[in-house]
């Protein structure tokens, strides 16, 4: 399961936010029985990008073996 404070990896694109499928964000919060989590993303300077409440399959855990990659925001 997905705790508070951990970071996680999106799966897909987001439509009402800047955000695409590999983007990493913070769990500020886990819904009832991890069904669901408030997200918050954040831009690598400390920029609050936005938050949102995503559903337990369009985000994972970070597994062994992956690196992060930076990109610039699309608008």
């Amino acid at each position: 399961m997905i705790s508070e404070h951990a970071q996680v990896v999106v799966v897909e694109d987001l439509t009402d936010l800047p955000v695409r499928a590999g983007d990493i964000g913070t769990v500020v919060h886990v819904y009832e029985e991890a069904k669901a989590y408030e997200v918050e993303f954040i831009s690598l300077v400390g920029q609050t990008v936005g938050a949102a409440t995503l559903p337990a399959a369009k985000v994972c855990a970070f597994v062994e073996g992956e690196i992060a990659h930076a990109r610039l925001m699309a608008a």
